[in-house]
Formats: structure tokens, C-alpha cells, sequence
């Protein structure tokens, strides 16, 4: 019974972190049409610069970690959109083309710089310790992360659909010339868009480093299944982000742990279900 209890955690934990990963992916992808294939690359640059910040200055916290990778990589990203995607707008071969080379040379330079060891990050004391509920033993640190994805699900929800700005950033998805004309600075709030998918990346990125560390190889792992969940829940849907996530989160930690010879197997399934019977996703909006 513990295993089954502790996979499941092991599940909805792994759901967490993609979620953190794939709701930045969803929010670019679906609000501004760009497929940013650096998404992995600045989840795994995010991880980098957590590890190096803790070991280079001793007091840093994992929090702080995040706080200032997320930073850093949204600095990043919103000079990327600004000065280089730009110039390719409209040019959507040209941007996938782009942005995987970019991811590339990201991937490289974190292995010239870092090294190929995996360096692991070190969980927060007062989340080191299990808890223990109805006999069964949890890590506190992987329910620490499933809480925290349900808060930024709740929070990018209330940001998109409660606020001012969130309006603004649909109406100029809707209708931009619309939107333009009535005044809304468009390519201001695709910028902020743009830099706040990365931040979540990159502060997800140091958040995944108790669990799976910065490692090599960490964004070619991860943007497969960022992809997947994306294309489940529905292109540009926060919800189906969230969902999606978390179903993938559960087939691939099980799938590993009880098939492992037909885990992608598994895992490809739902998605080419969903595309059958559902193309636009179990959450995503026709096009208009």
C-alpha cells in the first residue's frame, strides 16, 4: 500500500513541476501564437542559476533562489522576444528554427560552464522532514510543491481573467488591431507576457532542483512533456494546463515504476486520443 500511496505522491508532485514549466509554455504558445521552443532551456538555465546562487553564497535560500532565477530568466527572455523574435513575426518556421537553436546554444553553454554532474539543491530544513498522515509517510517538500501549483494555477487564473491586464492581454490576442486602436500598448503586454512565461520557467526550474536537479539534458527531458500537457489541456488554457499536467504527471510516474519498457507508449496515448476525438484540447477555444 505505501507504494502505491508514495507514487502517487511521487505523481502529483511531478504534475506540480510541470505545471510550473508548462503554464509559462501555455501562456506564450496560445496568447502569442509563438511555439518558444527555449522554454525547456530556460527552465533548466533557472535550475543553473539556483544551484550557483546557493553555492556560491551560502545563506541563499531556495526561495530567494527562485525569486532571483525567475527574475534573471524573464530579463532573458524579455530580450529575446524584444530584439530577436520580433524581427521573425509572422515567420513561424523561421521562430521554431530560432528559438531550438537558441535552445542549443543555452544547453551547451550550461555544460561548458557547470559541467555534465548533475548538482543537486538543497531542499529547505523545515520541508526536509516527512510527514506522517494516516500511517503513510510523505515528503514534505513534494506536497510543499503541489501546493505551490495550485497557487500560481489560482494566481495566473485571477491575473487573466480578473484584472485589467488580464483583459488587455485578450483583447490584444483577440482582435490586435482593435486593441491598438483603442489605445492598449500590444507589444508592451506581449513583452510582460513573454517575460512572465519565463519567469515561471525559470524560478520552476530551481523549485524541480530538490527533486530532480540541475542536470544535462534536464530541458531535453522536459519540453517533450511541457508539449504534451499544452496540446491535452488546450493551446492557451491555464486550466488545461493544470489538468493536463497532472494526468501526465500520473502516467508517467506510474508508467515508469510498473512499464517502464512502454512508459512513452503510455504517455503519447492520451494525447493522440485527445487529438482524435478533441483537436483543440479537453480545455482549449476554436479559433475565431
Amino acid at each position: 500500500m505505501q507504494f502505491w500511496v508514495a507514487q502517487t505522491l511521487n505523481s502529483l508532485a511531478f504534475g506540480g513541476l510541470l505545471f510550473l514549466l508548462s503554464s509559462g509554455f501555455s501562456l506564450i504558445f496560445g496568447l502569442m501564437r509563438l511555439a518558444n521552443l527555449t522554454h525547456g532551456a530556460l527552465f533548466m538555465l533557472g535550475a543553473y542559476i539556483g544551484a550557483y546562487l546557493m553555492r556560491a553564497f551560502p545563506g541563499t535560500s531556495l526561495w530567494m533562489a527562485a525569486l532571483a532565477s525567475g527574475i534573471a530568466v524573464a530579463v532573458f527572455g524579455g530580450l529575446l522576444e524584444r530584439f530577436v523574435l520580433r524581427r521573425l513575426a509572422g515567420n513561424a518556421l523561421g521562430q521554431v528554427l530560432l528559438t531550438l537553436g537558441i535552445a542549443f546554444i543555452i544547453s551547451d553553454g550550461c555544460l561548458l560552464v557547470f559541467g555534465g554532474d548533475p548538482i543537486p539543491l538543497s531542499t529547505p530544513r523545515w520541508l526536509a522532514r516527512p510527514v506522517f498522515l494516516w500511517g503513510f509517510i510523505f515528503p514534505a517538500y513534494r506536497l510543499a510543491v503541489v501546493v505551490l501549483a495550485v497557487c500560481a494555477a489560482l494566481g495566473l487564473h485571477i491575473l487573466l481573467d480578473r484584472t485589467r491586464l488580464g483583459a488587455m492581454i485578450r483583447a490584444g490576442v483577440d482582435d490586435m488591431a482593435m486593441a491598438r486602436a483603442v489605445g492598449i500598448p500590444v507589444s508592451a503586454i506581449f513583452t510582460l507576457v513573454f517575460c512572465l512565461g519565463s519567469a515561471i520557467a525559470g524560478a520552476g526550474g530551481v523549485l524541480a532542483g530538490p527533486i530532480l536537479s540541475a542536470y544535462p539534458g534536464l530541458d531535453g527531458d522536459m519540453l517533450p512533456l511541457a508539449l504534451i500537457v499544452v496540446i491535452l489541456g488546450g493551446v492557451g488554457s491555464i486550466t488545461g494546463a493544470f489538468v493536463g499536467s497532472f494526468i501526465i504527471g500520473a502516467i508517467y510516474t506510474f508508467g515508469i515504476a510498473l512499464l517502464p519498457d512502454l512508459a512513452y507508449v503510455i504517455l503519447f496515448l492520451p494525447m493522440i486520443l485527445v487529438i482524435a476525438i478533441r483537436p483543440n484540447g479537453l480545455f482549449g477555444r476554436m479559433a475565431v
